[in-house]
């Protein structure tokens, strides 16, 4: 119970947490107080063991003594009567400066003599009685009242100690010193926890702005605080991946840098060598071969440079595709272009569709560029005795066009670094869609799939038997 009550608080805002603390750390406070003067007495019990604290109130020879010397003295007649109060005073002087003793008409209650306690002359401790009093409600007077027999009758006696004045007070001011203390101690605590957090939050701002971005940043709660640390966290993953992407694209463009520097170094040194014996005019019957050498250094050069520019196709940060409904007609004039230029290349391109009124989400742009990178690997890798084969279906959400082209048996002098391939993967990622790629048994196959509007799909299950039913 307590640990689910912990962890709702820790989701708690900041002024929520203070107000739930201030209010039960109040009441805690309160309760405390009240324990501890609840228990005044039996801990004043234990003070009077402690020479000096002895309250008279508690001394039975004190009593037996006022009892006894009683007895040796007259009641004065009244207030008036000097000479009689003159006498009685050895009586009223029995008990000490905390101690007052008065008397008083048995029958008619008036007031005949009394001695005032001496203590209550003394200015400071006079303040310090007056301040207590209202503190404690009068908790420190000791009242005692009782007839007694005197010499020449009886007379009420009233007995005031002020021994408690000692203990009492300084006694409040310690409950109220260590409740308070109890209250401010704990809202102190929780509001440095929190500034301390704070701190922390810094610290980790200034690792992180000298570099250091290896170390995650501490949970700090569900808070404010909390979010702030944990979005601070995931701020310094997101620069930690920044900078390792950045760090590994600028490795990549030095190492493509400096291997296209390499590659091209030597076509272009054999193109100007051909070139220089061309404008020399030398061996007239060999220039031709020598234009024919040319051309095939400049698409050499070429092939080179559409590698360089697909390398950084796949790895530049592109900006998020322009989705909009493209209709499928869009596609087929995309595959009747492409389809024609190979076909002047010496393929052989079969399609297999119709026309059929459909729209797929997509950018006009990426898919350009989609089918220029599967034709172009046509083109490279392509075996010109095996028919491209290119067909479109449809299911109920999704369009499929799918090519297959046999593969090239003899060696080019051309590489495969699959870098047309990673483009294609990489924009229909962003379309939306899902591409696949496979070779086998000399075949390689592709697999596009792209998403249908909701204007069109056609919603009669007849229509459809599986996955490649509805050709176009």
């Amino acid at each position: 119970m307590i640990k689910k009550v912990q962890t709702k608080a820790k989701g708690w805002k900041i002024h929520t947490q203070l107000m739930v603390l201030i209010l039960l750390t109040g009441l805690a406070s309160i309760l405390l107080f009240e324990v501890l003067w609840l228990n005044k007495w039996d801990i004043y019990e234990y003070v009077q063991q402690v020479p000096g604290f002895r309250d008279m109130s508690q001394d039975e020879d004190f009593w037996e003594k006022l009892r006894t010397e009683a007895a040796n003295y007259n009641i004065p007649s009244s207030e008036d009567d000097k000479e009689g109060i003159k006498k009685i005073q050895p009586f009223l002087s029995q008990g000490d400066k905390y101690t007052g003793i008065y008397i008083y008409n048995l029958k008619e209650g008036t007031y005949v003599a009394g001695k005032f306690p001496s203590v209550l002359n003394n200015a400071a401790f006079s303040t310090f009685f007056d301040m207590g009093y209202q503190l404690t409600g009068g908790e420190g007077e000791e009242t005692y009242e009782f007839p007694m027999k005197f010499k020449n009758g009886y007379a009420t006696v009233m007995v005031w100690f002020y021994h408690r004045v000692r203990f009492i007070y300084p006694y409040c001011i310690f409950c109220l010193t260590v409740s308070i203390g109890l209250f401010f101690g704990v809202i102190l605590f929780f509001i440095k926890k929190k500034m301390n957090m704070v701190a922390s939050l810094k610290d980790e701002i200034l690792r992180m702005a000298a570099g250091n971005l290896r170390d995650s940043v501490p949970e700090m709660g569900q808070d404010e605080i909390g979010i702030i640390a944990e979005e601070l966290d995931n701020l310094r993953t997101a620069l930690q991946d920044t900078l390792v992407r950045e760090k590994e694209s600028r490795r990549a463009n030095q190492d493509l840098i400096t291997a296209m520097s390499h590659d091209l170094r030597t076509p272009l040194t054999i193109l100007n060598g051909y070139l220089e014996v061309l404008r020399l005019n030398r061996n007239p019957e060999m220039h031709e071969e020598y234009l024919n050498r040319c051309l095939q250094k400049t698409s050499d050069i070429r092939e080179m440079t559409d590698r360089m520019f697909e390398y950084a196709l796949v790895f530049e940060e592109v900006d998020d595709p322009k989705v909009k409904e493209i209709p499928i007609e869009y596609f087929r004039d995309c595959i009747n272009e492409h389809s024609d230029f190979i076909k002047l290349a010496g393929f052989q391109p079969e399609l297999d569709y119709t026309n059929v009124e459909r729209w797929i989400t997509g950018d006009k742009g990426m898919i350009k560029r989609i089918f220029s990178n599967l034709f172009s690997n046509i083109l490279k890798y392509g075996d010109k005795s095996v028919p491209v084969n290119i067909k479109g279906c449809f299911t109920k959400t999704m369009y499929i066009l799918t090519m297959s082209n046999g593969i090239k048996q003899q060696s080019t002098g051309v590489e495969s670094n699959h870098i047309g391939l990673m483009s294609v993967e990489k924009m229909m990622q962003q379309l939306g869609g899902k591409s696949s790629f496979s070779e086998e048994n000399g075949l390689f196959s592709v697999r596009l799939e792209f998403h249908l509007t909701a204007y069109g799909r056609v919603d009669r299950p007849e229509t459809y038997s599986g996955n490649n039913a509805g050709i176009i």
